[in-house]
């Protein structure tokens, strides 16, 4: 499994774990969809930087960034990237 197929993993477990949301795919369409609202939003955005990590800036805040997990998979990924996090991925063992 690649390391990005490892991350839209993980944040599709935050989604239903944490946000007890359920998401059918990756490029399901979260907001076209309902999954999300501005509540579950501002929810997401506060476990991904728990899970890994990334903070979001009012210049991140664009619909397209967060349409799917994919996308946000790509988004945490990219932030991982430009700050050097390195518990982004892999999964820890037994995940």
């Amino acid at each position: 499994m690649s390391d990005v197929n490892k991350l839209r993993e993980r944040i599709a477990v935050i989604f239903s774990q944490a946000l007890h949301l359920d998401v059918p795919a990756h490029d399901t369409d979260l907001f076209d969809t309902g999954v999300l609202d501005s509540l579950a939003f501002v929810e997401l955005l506060l476990q991904l930087e728990r899970e890994f990590g990334v903070t979001t800036t009012v210049d991140d805040l664009d619909v397209e960034t967060f349409r799917s997990i994919a996308c946000i998979a790509e988004f945490v990924r990219g932030r991982a990237d430009l700050v050097g996090l390195s518990r982004v991925v892999p999964i820890a063992a037994g995940q």
